[in-house]
């Protein structure tokens, strides 16, 4: 495709994304941001959307360019509520039955916006991450709708981008993140991608954000706290046996797909077979926790000083691990208890 349209495209689609809200649709609650930092986190969210708009007019042409229009289109909506309400028995069947989950620390939730992060295992579908924004939904309904992030191959996938948008999830991208965070939206990310969502089930419960520090940058600029997510249990519904960094460079999905990892798991109906594929999840124990928010200076210079964010980046780091410690500690089995 030839970029300048990719451009035109691009720029038509942020420009929807952003356009005021009919009436009667719900929209945020009172930003609680000062003045100064909801115009910071406007700023930012702007050059971070010229920035991708850019990249992505670049990427045009092959498997990269189709895959950067399909990124391209995101909307800061938040889950569709008539999804939500037609699917909700599945999930309720989900979460109370098969996955059993214990969620708590709520009351460590502040007002909005707020920025989660957390780990997550199993992907592609990543139960311990989906089940978090159902159980938000279920708190909070449309009032506080939660915003998801998903690796760009996912959200390219014709059939499962579609599904997670109707669920509210954007491309991992600052773009996208920059803007729902300046809208005065929740966002939950999961920085580790697909390092962490892939790891050995032996590592199941180590929290790894796998060094990248863009989340707290993201949340000085944007005027935002970090809420970090522990979460134990989810490795269990797709065990996950090597990780397969090496297969991934042999077959050039580093390069093509962003993709640093290519594993091999146990799966339902497969038994033992590549991860990617689709599967069932095995009746997983998932226990999750919201942790005391990490609250940051949000000079923007800040951003820049490597020692600043290092420190705060293994503050929630550190938090993810006390709390998974603490949670794993409940189990009563070894696997699914």
């Amino acid at each position: 495709m030839d970029p300048a349209v990719v451009q035109a495209t691009l720029t038509w689609r942020r420009d929807v994304s952003r356009a005021p809200k009919v009436a009667g649709s719900v929209v945020a609650m009172t930003d609680p941001r000062p003045a100064d930092l909801q115009r910071q986190a406007h700023e930012h969210a702007e050059k971070a959307r010229e920035k991708m708009d850019d990249r992505r007019a670049d990427a045009s042409g092959g498997v990269s360019g189709w895959m950067a229009e399909r990124t391209g289109d995101w909307s800061t909506d938040g889950p569709d509520e008539g999804t939500m309400q037609r699917q909700k028995f599945v999930w309720n069947a989900l979460i109370n039955y098969w996955f059993r989950m214990e969620m708590d620390g709520w009351e460590n939730v502040p007002k909005q916006p707020v920025l989660l992060v957390g780990i997550h295992s199993g992907a592609p579908f990543v139960w311990d991450a989906w089940t978090v924004g159902v159980q938000w939904w279920r708190r909070f309904g449309e009032e506080r709708p939660l915003l998801g992030t998903a690796h760009d191959v996912l959200m390219a996938a014709p059939l499962v981008g579609r599904y997670f948008r109707a669920m509210g999830v954007l491309p991992a991208a600052p773009d996208s993140i920059a803007t729902a965070l300046a809208e005065g939206r929740d966002v939950a990310l999961w920085p580790g991608g697909e390092v962490d969502s892939l790891r050995p089930w032996s590592e199941r419960d180590e929290a790894t954000l796998a060094g990248r520090t863009g989340f707290v940058k993201m949340a000085i600029r944007a005027g935002v706290p970090i809420i970090p997510i522990a979460t134990v249990g989810g490795a269990d519904a797709m065990p996950v046996l090597i990780r397969g960094d090496r297969l991934s460079r042999m077959l050039g999905l580093d390069k093509m797909l962003r993709l640093k990892v290519f594993p091999i798991a146990v799966s339902l109906p497969w038994g033992i077979a590549p991860a990617a594929l689709p599967q069932f999840p095995l009746p997983a124990k998932i226990r999750t926790r919201l942790m005391p928010p990490v609250e940051l200076d949000h000079d923007p210079a800040l951003a820049d000083d490597d020692e600043y964010v290092e420190r705060k980046y293994q503050e929630v780091e550190d938090s993810i691990q006390s709390g998974m410690d603490a949670l794993a500690r409940k189990r009563a089995l070894p696997l699914f208890g």
